[in-house]
Formats: C-alpha cells, sequence, structure tokens
C-alpha cells in the first residue's frame, strides 16, 4: 500500500510540476496573462507540498527519485498538451528514468 500512495503522489507531484511549469509558459511566452502564470505559480507552490507527503523521509532521494518521473511526465506532457512526438530515444529514456526510480525508492534497504 506504501508503493501505491507513493506512486500515487509522484504523479500528483508530476501533475503540479509540470503543469504548473506550461501554464507559466503560456502565460509569458504564448502571451496569455497574467491570470495562467497566477495559476501556474500556485500550482508550483502545491507541488512542494505534495512532494513532503511521501512516505520516506529522506528529501535528497525523494527528490532524485522525482527527477526520473519529471522526465517522463513531461514528455507525457508535452505528447498530450503540444502534439510532441517523441521518438525511440526519448521513450528508451524515459523508461530508464522510471526505472531508475524504481530503483532508488522501492528496492529493499533491510531496514
Amino acid at each position: 500500500m506504501l508503493v501505491a500512495r507513493s506512486v500515487a503522489l509522484f504523479l500528483l507531484a508530476a501533475l503540479l510540476e509540470i503543469g504548473g511549469a506550461w501554464l507559466v509558459w503560456q502565460g509569458v511566452r504564448e502571451h496569455r496573462g497574467w491570470v495562467w502564470v497566477g495559476a501556474g505559480i500556485m500550482a508550483l507552490g502545491a507541488y512542494g507540498f505534495v512532494a513532503t507527503l511521501q512516505p520516506d523521509a529522506e528529501f535528497g532521494r525523494i527528490l532524485a527519485a522525482y527527477g526520473g518521473v519529471f522526465v517522463a511526465g513531461s514528455l507525457a506532457w508535452g505528447m498530450v498538451a503540444d502534439g510532441y512526438r517523441p521518438d525511440r530515444f526519448d521513450v528508451a529514456g524515459a523508461l530508464i528514468c522510471l526505472a531508475g526510480v524504481a530503483v532508488i525508492m522501492y528496492a529493499p534497504r533491510g531496514r
């Protein structure tokens, strides 16, 4: 159950961070306005809070593992929101990152 909770929190964190950054991007680079920027800033702040809810207490481990989730999530976000088409190297890289997440977070440590 802790693994399922952890994975759900990683997915929520990715949604908030990537979505927040995308909203800021849209507000500034695509000239959609300050409401978009403000919504992005709020989402980014919420991401910081969600990361603290992970069951593991090690900050460095959480953020290192989240980096892999961010890589894969960013590619997925680009596909859905911007029509980005990843190539086989993008997909391979994302899978490698997710394998790294699994090792960092869920490998047995004998505690």
